[in-house]
């Protein structure tokens, strides 16, 4: 997993910011001390390029717009929105509700389906996982 920063430029050592050295990387390094392999922080600007997504699976990002604006750019029609964390699987098409042309004929199904079909994948990895079964 790749990790934002909450910065600019990942705060760059300091000097624009200092939640990222002082919280986030030690978060990082926390989590990766018990076996979670995740990265960061990582500038939020460059870290959604196609040479910088081969390196990581999944992107934790600090706020809602940091992630969902290169992810729309990228996948409109496929992007998924996941909650990580919860005891239950979460994902949601990346678009929002599009209440305003959910009745009109116009919208498209892809992000759902795209949606549902990763909370499936999710949900057989997990149970997998807790009964020992291995990929």
């Amino acid at each position: 997993m790749a990790v934002a920063g909450l910065n600019p430029h990942a705060g760059e050592n300091g000097s624009i910011g200092t939640e990222d050295r002082d919280t986030i990387a030690p978060a990082i390094a926390a989590m990766a001390e018990r076996g979670l392999d995740v990265t960061g922080p990582y500038p939020a600007d460059t870290m959604f390029h196609a040479a910088a997504r081969s390196r990581y699976d999944a992107a934790i990002a600090m706020y809602h717009d940091q992630a969902l604006i290169p992810i729309k750019t990228l996948a409109f029609d496929t992007g998924v929105n996941v909650t990580l964390g919860l005891p239950f699987v979460r994902t949601s098409p990346d678009h929002g509700t599009a209440f305003d042309i959910a009745a009109g004929g116009t919208a498209s199904p892809e992000s759902l389906i795209a949606a549902l079909h990763l909370a499936s994948r999710m949900v057989t990895a997990r149970a997998r996982a807790q009964h020992g079964i291995r990929p």
